[in-house]
């Protein structure tokens, strides 16, 4: 095992295409992950605000992520009109999941701020738009974070499904190793997926403690 490993990864050739995978995995995970929450926020925001719409939000969003993603990946081309190996299908697609995983805790999180703060906020002459922006949406973080590591998470082990319609990213390590029944590019793939969900959920801890240095000071919300 450890003879084959270091001889798959003493190659050149194998190094470059490690690499590649990675950063190509990088790119197909965080994308939508960025891209999903900037969508949930406000469909979130609807759902907070308004109750008579959180069952249709909650209710849709939930439908769309028992959709297969394999299922997904294969008709997002046909409705885009885009070759089914672009990378931007991919991308789609977990958008859209990740949005649908998003707008239930974003939601929560918009519950979570204390009536009394958001009621301060309001007579010191915050308008609405302000006041989510600069009150309401950094003291949700504490409880939004925990959903955008879950999706991280998600997105991280879902983009390797795509590797299984031709789009990049380490589970080409995967399949190529399945295909030739040869193990090393399957652990190396398995591994660096690991690998890459941890240094993300590592780095949104950080993110989430620089946003909410008030926590660290031991304050609460």
């Amino acid at each position: 095992m450890f003879e084959d490993l270091s001889r798959y990864l003493s190659s050149t050739s194998n190094q470059e295409l490690v690499l590649t995978q990675l950063l190509q995995h990088v790119y197909l995970s965080l994308l939508p992950l960025v891209i999903g929450l900037a969508l949930a926020i406000p469909l979130g925001w609807l759902a907070h605000r308004h109750r008579a719409a959180s069952g249709i939000v909650f209710g849709f969003s939930n439908a769309i992520y028992t959709v297969p993603s394999l299922a997904l990946f294969v008709v997002i081309p046909v409705v885009l009109g885009t070759q089914i190996l672009d990378s931007v299908n991919v991308v789609v697609a977990l958008t859209v999941y990740t949005t649908a995983l998003l707008v239930r805790p974003v939601c929560d999180a918009l519950d979570a701020v204390p009536f009394h703060v958001v009621a301060a906020a309001t007579a010191m002459g915050y308008r609405p738009l302000r006041r989510f922006v600069t009150v309401e949406l950094p003291l949700s973080v504490p409880v939004l974070s925990a959903g955008v590591r879950v999706a991280s998470v998600s997105n991280i082990s879902l983009v390797s499904v795509g590797a299984l319609i031709g789009t990049g990213g380490l589970g080409v390590l995967f399949t190529s190793g399945f295909q030739i029944s040869y193990t090393a590019p399957i652990v190396v793939g398995i591994v660096l997926t690991l690998v890459l969900a941890l240094v993300v959920d590592m780095v949104l801890v950080g993110l989430r403690r620089a946003l909410t240095p008030w926590l660290r000071a031991g304050g609460t919300t």
